[in-house]
């Protein structure tokens, strides 16, 4: 990185920054109090909270959301007619998985060949200390130029939509003119890159009847009408001969026109077990950046273990669908369960539960935001050239955020690189790419308050 007295000043930070991380990948923020107390969520709250009065923060508070869940809200003040820009980040983690298959403790912060490992590190408490270290970096050199909101939330991972309805219920709290979610990431380790699009999302649970009770398969099977073998048939309807997703009536066809992704790549990056071919047609990008995409998350139905010789009566599934910028979440929840009904066979009785939604999202890459970003990653990443990629998960709070503020410019930026492994065992992140997005941040403020 070319010297200058930002980045002098953030690499001068980072033995401060690691230990930061430390403390807070020590809290077990878990926001299913059913796996974890509530109390390691409170405690993890009440850290940030106190960090953000530290660095003089005003009208700091928890904010109960309707999900049972804190967010933690500040504002820091800037020059009188400034620009305000709106931080996030989320202090609530995926669980460990299974805590044994971890190299290190997934709640203690560990370094090694180079990384810091622990849950939450890159996902999301080490965006957290991202936003921390550009501020500190402009109040050490000159002050901080812009009006300063910052909100992390305390149930992303969980989907529940705690601080989507509290910032419909209180509309001012967050408004902006540029929002910077610290959420996403690069596409990999030194190539910096903006996210510009989010696929929505569609849960529904689907069961399936056909008898009173299950009944010995050597006396019944072959007449009667087998649940399970109905359930199968309808969720294999939901993918072609190649796996490409087929619901009816939801185009499958959207290229898209930014960064590729080599197959090669991501068969590296997704782990693919060696002569196991990719799902799908069209490039990888097209595939999971602007094409739907149906995964069946779970079936209830009876274990290999202890099964018995029996025609299922009853089954049932859980099915998502990632939904492409372009399409309403609410019209291709509605497709899917057309689809589910239209190809349920022999008569089943099917029942639809829908259990979650969210829509897609696509920034506006031609805002001043947008060449102010590009410009200080181009110093923080020397020899570089910002990129836009897109991400195939979903942030519901972007959507509620666009149509809360219409106006308002929003950046995906963040620490959650392939490498990093958020929401698998061993996630890690690069105490590099903290330091050169943390002055990313920071030239970012410096040229959107000048620009």
């Amino acid at each position: 990185m070319s010297s200058n007295p930002v980045a002098e000043t953030v690499a001068s930070l980072l033995p401060r920054a690691k230990a930061e991380l430390t403390e807070l990948v020590a809290f077990k923020s878990v926001a299913d109090f059913e796996q974890f107390p509530k109390s390691e969520s409170e405690a993890a709250a009440n850290w940030i909270a106190d960090a953000l009065r530290a660095e003089g923060f005003e009208d700091v508070a928890l904010l109960d959301t309707p999900d049972g869940t804190q967010s933690v809200y500040g504002h820091l003040p800037g020059p009188e007619g400034a620009k305000t820009v709106l931080l996030y980040a989320h202090y609530d983690v995926q669980p460990p998985l299974d805590e044994a298959a971890w190299t290190t403790p997934p709640f203690e912060l560990t370094e090694r060949a180079g990384r810091w490992y622990g849950r939450g590190t890159a996902d999301c408490k080490g965006g957290l200390i991202m936003h921390l270290l550009a501020l500190r970096a402009l109040k050490a050199n000159g002050g901080v130029p812009v009006h300063v909101k910052v909100i992390v939330e305390g149930s992303e991972e969980q989907g529940t939509g705690g601080l989507e309805r509290y910032a419909e219920e209180h509309p001012d709290l967050l408004a902006a003119d540029t929002i910077v979610i610290g959420d996403t990431g690069n596409f990999r380790v030194g190539l910096p890159t903006v996210t510009t699009t989010l696929r929505g999302m569609t849960l529904l649970r689907v069961r399936m009847d056909t008898l009173a009770g299950n009944l010995h398969s050597g006396q019944f099977g072959g007449a009667a009408p087998d649940a399970l073998a109905a359930l199968i048939r309808v969720l294999d309807s939901l993918r072609a001969e190649d796996g490409s997703t087929t619901v009816d009536g939801l185009d499958a066809t959207a290229t898209w026109d930014g960064l590729e992704y080599a197959e090669e790549q991501f068969r590296a990056d997704a782990k693919v077990l060696e002569g196991v071919e990719l799902i799908g047609d069209g490039s990888v990008a097209d595939r999971i950046w602007a094409r739907p995409a149906v995964t069946v998350l779970g079936i209830d139905c009876p274990p290999v273990v202890g099964a018995t010789p029996s025609v299922q009566a009853g089954a049932r599934a859980l099915i998502s669908l990632r939904v492409p910028p372009g399409v309403d979440a609410a019209e291709a929840t509605k497709l899917l369960e057309a689809h589910v009904r239209a190809h349920t066979p022999w008569g089943a009785r099917v029942t639809v539960e829908q259990v979650g939604q969210g829509q897609p999202f696509r920034a506006d890459t031609t805002s001043p935001a947008y060449r102010a970003m590009a410009d200080a990653m181009a110093v923080a990443y020397p020899g570089e050239t910002m990129q836009y990629a897109g991400q195939g998960g979903s942030i519901p709070l972007c959507n509620t955020l666009a149509s809360l503020y219409p106006r308002a410019e929003i950046l995906l930026i963040g620490l959650s690189e392939p490498e990093a492994q958020i929401h698998a065992v061993d996630e890690s992140v690069s105490p590099e790419e903290l330091e050169r997005l943390s002055v990313a941040e920071a030239l970012f403020l410096s040229n959107y308050a000048a620009g």
